[in-house]
């Protein structure tokens, strides 16, 4: 089967890992003098665990760079969240915000990048009020929860373009020296065409909240977010994206289908899934297992390998290859936590007027893992046509509920608890 996307694979690839390249090497710990009196203000739309992280992976980064940040106003759907933060930054009242609609007053506050980390739902309605507004982002991944929310942020990917600002994603594999490296080296031949290889990410299961005694659905969901496929695309897509990224990445485009298989045995509460199983035909003859699980008690493990006609190599790890002595591959200068080397390129490509914009690249990767899971709930073999140019795909329209205006417009009706897919009949 031929995949349109395919080509011209390897001159795409080999430009991405180019340009990868003349970033990473750049001399990212000399520069502190020159930047001296650069100063940013910053806005946090989602005050939980990642959100915070994220502030300080920022700060760590303007630190490395030589540049002052000011965390200026934050956001969150609680008060207690949104308080806490604002407290440890000793930002007033007035500049915090809470509930649904918090997020469209804190963009119209004077900063020059907000930093997103709401559940997955939000991104896209989030990411297209900053832009709208003018602010350069951080988005986490993934970036939607269905097929309409990625590609509306491809879509956005193109405003971003037209506005000259950068939006710089989580996904933190695309800023590692070995990672890099390895891309690199692929892009270039080392380990000849990609023809199949495993993802994976398993481990245990991640922590639930169960709902309290007259708790609105809305406020239940957002606290138990990672319960939710509607909130979090379940774990395949919130989780494992980072792997099917990485695969997305190596082999140069996403996938021409997918075909799996999952269940769930061991959840509290939501309507997700344990685990999933799938072959992602990515054409040309090339075909990648993704397997991933959240189960308390079971072997865990988070990789990539990929095998070539040539060779092979694990994600940012160890690689064999008879070719990769001749091809002169650059060394990656990064830095040590690939968190904080993500605000660093983020920081860079503002101060330089050159935007940095993977908006597509990331929803890419989030739609890669949202067809793997409609493929797993349904049992069917679904197509990467199907989600983004097949209008008459029974999964071209998904759009999951409650959605992020059912939030603001206070119409949120939760799905009930423990009721979940069983693909196939009896």
């Amino acid at each position: 089967m031929t995949n349109p996307i395919i080509m011209p694979r390897r001159s795409f690839i080999k430009n991405i890992a180019v340009a990868g390249a003349v970033v990473s090497t750049l001399p990212l710990f000399n520069v502190r003098a020159q930047n001296a009196g650069k100063k940013f203000k910053i806005g946090l739309v989602g005050c939980g665990g990642r959100g915070n992280g994220a502030v300080e992976n920022h700060l760590e980064a303007a630190k490395t760079l030589g540049y002052e940040v000011e965390v200026y106003t934050v956001a969150d759907f609680f008060q207690d969240r949104a308080d806490g933060t604002a407290k440890k930054y000793n930002i007033p009242a007035d500049r915090v915000f809470t509930g649904p609609l918090g997020y469209r007053q804190l963009v119209e506050q004077p900063v020059d990048i907000v930093l997103l980390a709401t559940p997955p739902l939000f991104r896209a309605t989030h990411l297209e009020a900053g832009l709208n507004a003018g602010k350069h982002m951080f988005i986490e991944k993934p970036v939607a929860v269905d097929p309409v929310g990625a590609r509306k942020v491809m879509e956005l990917d193109d405003l971003a373009k037209k506005k000259g600002l950068s939006v710089v994603s989580g996904n933190q594999r695309r800023h590692q020296a070995g990672y890099l490296r390895n891309q690199y080296a692929v892009a270039n031949g080392a380990i000849g065409k990609i023809v199949g290889g495993t993802v994976s990410w398993c481990g245990g299961a991640l922590w639930y909240k169960e709902r309290n005694p007259g708790e609105s659905d809305a406020s239940y969901l957002v606290r138990n977010w990672t319960s939710f496929s509607e909130m979090s695309g379940d774990h395949i897509v919130e989780q494992h994206v980072h792997n099917l990224d990485v695969a997305n990445w190596f082999i140069g485009h996403p996938p021409v289908s997918a075909l799996g298989f999952g269940g769930r045995a061991r959840r509290k509460t939501g309507d997700q899934f344990d685990f999933f199983s799938l072959d992602l035909n990515y054409g040309e003859d090339c075909h990648i297992h993704s397997m991933c699980r959240q189960v308390n008690g079971t072997d865990g493990g988070v990789d990539e390998f990929f095998c070539g006609t040539e060779g092979s190599t694990y994600g940012g790890g160890k690689m064999y290859s008879a070719k990769l002595a001749s091809l002169n591959v650059p060394e990656f200068k990064t830095h040590d936590n690939p968190y904080v080397e993500e605000h660093i390129a983020l920081l860079q490509s503002i101060v330089k007027g050159e935007p940095l914009i993977v908006a597509r690249t990331i929803a890419e990767s989030t739609l890669t893992a949202i067809m793997g899971r409609i493929a797993c709930y349904t049992g069917r073999l679904v197509r990467w046509s199907d989600l983004t140019t097949n209008t008459s795909s029974p999964w071209y329209n998904l759009s999951l509920s409650p959605s992020p205006a059912d939030f603001e417009n206070d119409k949120v009706v939760a799905p009930k608890d423990n009721v979940y897919p069983i693909p196939g009949e009896a």
